[in-house]
């Protein structure tokens, strides 16, 4: 028996600040919408994964805000923990080997969305269910929740009320040597409040650190080979802060006082100033001495997310901490911070990101276990990595995983065989997706263009031919585009095609190289490589305006999927047509098997505005006006024969058109009355042998007809 199962998967990350991590396990759990998706990186760690989505975990009724491995130590995680506008905590277990969704537990008790997450183990040295796990959760309701979960049974064990106040990040770390679990978060008071658990099971707050100027946005605790605990903490004052914490024993206390400079003798130095805290249980005493290790200035805007570089585990078995930091900020960038060999002072090692250009900046910034490897998430959804090379010291991006951001409204597969995907979304791109060809891999499905980036919700598309196709957004047209040159040369080259074949077929003398858009205009226009062509081009354009140049399109050759970068500046199609017919915003598009008749239809709230207009893409001229539905026209089919069409609405009602000589008549029809549909038909699609049509509505019924 024939077994269905997903080869590829799709999805953009949720634009939140906490929605991805990267496990010492070499994988990337990330939110998407109201799931989580588990998403191998396209990395080198003694073995190459094949970049893509592996398993999503679906079990929220809302969206998922922050998601997070479960904190293992040096071992690999097996259990992410995600929260939820829907004011839930699912905690889910990864197993390679199984299909299991569902979440091993779920925790409840906040009243408000879940916006940040940390949790660990207590005992990482003991892998069996026995052990204690901590959870801790902040919320819009003022509350950080702390949970705790043995042998599978989870509590509340504690809330912190902070008023009308908010945590916007946590972190959690466990004292070196003990099991005593150090909580601290950053809120909106510009302070960080820095929490020990004691004997009773109940954090206490040790003391409040000031400094930053802004909301705290990211906390993260490491102890350095000297077992000093430090504290990065990032904020919307565009700075870094590096807290030390130094363990401290009670004939250390001692504290001098402070002398002006010029009273110190020649064999004193200037040191900083300490803060002692101590806390006294029936475990003991801890005291600590904590100083303001550097300030980190690097950065335009503000500052989301801080990370440290993994432990390393070194071949003979001890454990290494790097000193690196890594930066994410609003101001599209991140930045990789080490202390100077020499001066042992905090410096920008490198910066990565994005110049210019229409995008946001970044939510977060991860490291790869092995630390040779970052990533960054951002506004748009999509995952930026770079990589370290080696050979010449350089970090060079890398290809990734991505997806739509916005709902996804309609898709189709390319004619002449189905070589490629087109998805239209309400994040205003239509992105193109291939099969990635390795001799050394199975293909690899990637996003591989982005024919269209508008300036409105796209609402439909429609494929004329194998390198054509028609889109429809909130606006009043029906913009149609053609694959130019590049993009043949490289889709060849990625998915294993013969470049010269296509290239000959189609007539290459006549194709553009590319496209590109105006920074104020919705419209691709072509870029030929004739000089003559480009200068005149841009002649017109500087005449028009000298205020907005535009990014000119430049060739690339690829050989593999193109980074992000690449799919926001160098894929576009250009534009060959522009179908203005209708009086509303075109919501449903058609064409026929031979791709030279297009129907199309737009929002309609009475009869005459929910005509269906049928056009020659020969002559790019309106054919015929078709009458029958009273509201919109959600969806429209042709046969495979196309001799019919097929329309469905929002009235509950379906129109069969037949076609007779160069016209389409109506053959067959159901009104709101003799529908047998309740709620408004939003699907319709033909059976392989055109005998049979099915309808699908909002009332769960999928309706088989007989023509």
């Amino acid at each position: 028996m024939p077994k269905i199962g997903a080869c590829y998967t799709s999805a953009g990350c949720n634009r939140c600040p906490f929605s991805a991590d990267w496990g010492r396990n070499g994988i990337i759990c990330f939110a998407y919408n109201h799931a989580v998706a588990v998403y191998k990186p396209e990395v080198k760690m003694g073995f190459s994964f094949s970049a893509g989505i592996e398993k999503t975990y679906i079990g929220h009724t809302d969206k998922v805000n922050c998601v997070k491995w479960i904190n293992n130590g040096i071992q690999d995680e097996f259990e992410i923990v995600s929260g939820s506008t829907d004011s839930t905590i699912n905690v889910w277990q990864y197993r390679q080997d199984s299909a299991a969704s569902e979440p091993i537990c779920t925790l409840k008790g906040h009243t408000g969305s879940v916006t940040c997450l940390s949790a660990l183990y207590l005992d990482m040295e003991n892998d069996s269910e026995s052990r204690e796990t901590l959870i801790v959760s902040a919320s819009i309701d003022s509350t950080v929740r702390i949970w705790s979960r043995k042998s599978l049974e989870t509590k509340e064990n504690q809330v912190l009320i902070f008023g009308s106040g908010f945590a916007l990040s946590l972190s959690t770390f466990i004292i070196p040597g003990t099991r005593v679990p150090l909580l601290v978060c950053g809120c909106d008071d510009h302070n960080i409040h820095l929490y020990l658990r004691g004997s009773d099971l109940q954090f206490t707050q040790l003391i409040v650190l000031t400094g930053h100027e802004d909301w705290i946005r990211d906390l993260q605790f490491v102890a350095d080979d000297f077992g000093n605990i430090l504290l990065a903490s990032c904020a919307q004052d565009h700075l870094i802060r590096i807290w030390k914490l130094s363990r401290k024993s009670e004939t250390q206390t001692v504290i001098q006082d402070s002398k002006p400079v010029s009273e110190l003798k020649e064999d004193e130095c200037i040191t900083v100033k300490e803060t002692i805290i101590s806390h006294h249980d029936a475990d003991g005493a801890f005291i600590f001495a904590i100083t303001l290790e550097s300030v980190l200035c690097g950065h335009e805007n503000w500052v989301y997310s801080v990370r440290w570089q993994p432990v390393q585990v070194l071949e003979n078995g001890s454990s290494h901490q790097p000193m690196k930091l890594l930066s994410a900020s609003m101001d599209k960038t991140m930045i990789l911070w080490a202390p100077d060999a020499d001066t042992e002072m905090w410096m920008e090692q490198v910066r990565v990101g994005d110049v210019g250009g229409n995008t946001l900046g970044f939510f977060g910034g991860l490291f790869s276990p092995c630390g040779l490897s970052i990533l960054a998430h951002g506004y748009q959804g999509a995952f930026n990595q770079w990589s370290f090379n080696s050979a010449t010291k350089m970090w060079v991006p890398q290809v990734t995983g991505g997806g739509h951001f916005g709902s996804v409204v309609d898709i189709a597969w390319s004619a002449e065989g189905g070589d490629f995907l087109l998805s239209a979304s309400a994040d205003q791109t239509l992105r193109l997706h291939a099969p990635w060809v390795r001799k050394t891999h199975e293909p690899t499905w990637f996003e591989i263009a982005r024919p269209q980036i508008h300036g409105y919700d796209l609402q439909c598309l429609a494929v004329l031919d194998k390198y054509s196709f028609a889109s429809g957004a909130d606006e009043k047209l029906v913009r149609v585009f053609k694959a130019p040159r590049n993009f043949i040369n490289n889709f060849c080259h990625i998915c294993g095609h013969d470049v010269n074949n296509e290239l000959q077929r189609l007539g290459c003398a006549s194709l553009p190289e590319g496209a590109n858009v105006s920074a104020l205009g919705l419209s691709n226009k072509a870029v030929y490589t004739d000089n003559d062509k480009s200068e005149q081009v841009i002649e017109e354009q500087n005449s028009k305006s000298g205020q907005y140049p535009e990014n000119y399109f430049i060739p690339i050759d690829l050989k593999a999927p193109p980074s992000e970068d690449l799919l926001l500046q160098n894929t576009l199609w250009p534009e060959v047509a522009k179908l203005y017919g209708h009086g509303y915003e075109i919501f449903s598009l058609a064409a026929s098997p031979d791709g030279k008749l297009l129907a199309s239809a737009c929002k309609a709230a009475k009869a005459e505005s929910a005509n269906i207009l049928v056009w020659n893409m020969d002559t790019k001229k309106i054919m015929m006006s078709l009458s029958g539905c009273t509201l919109t026209v959600t969806q429209m089919a042709f046969s495979h024969d196309g001799n019919r069409l097929l329309a469905v609405s929002r009235d509950r009602s379906w129109t069969l058109y037949k076609k007779s000589g160069d016209h389409f008549v109506i053959e067959s029809s159901v009104d709101k009355k003799t529908t047998p549909h309740l709620r408004i038909i939003w699907s319709c699609c033909w059976t392989h042998d055109d005998q049979f049509f099915i309808t699908a509505a909002r009332d769960k019924k999928t309706v088989c007809l007989c023509r």
